[in-house]
């Protein structure tokens, strides 16, 4: 892993290629989008999904309609 003193000469170069008034901006997006992100985060986890329903066997129950073919024929019986 890098040290510090690494880090800070990664970190001058990084100042002197993009100009102070990039980097602030740099800075100011990645906040931002960090905001974004934990607030997204936090509402998939207060969200509280309804627990499937289990038939006997323990296969998930879907519900739903059967529609009929458009060519008039049946449906196949399970």
């Amino acid at each position: 892993m890098f040290g510090l003193s690494e880090l800070a000469v990664i970190l001058v170069v990084i100042v002197v290629v993009l100009g102070v008034r990039k980097l602030s901006g740099l800075v100011r997006s990645a906040g931002t989008a960090t905001r974004i992100l934990k607030r997204e985060a936090r509402a998939l986890d207060d969200a509280d999904p309804a627990a499937p329903r289990l038939d006997a066997d323990g296969h998930q129950v879907v519900t739903g309609t059967v529609v009929p073919p458009r060519d008039g024929t049946t449906a196949p019986r399970a």
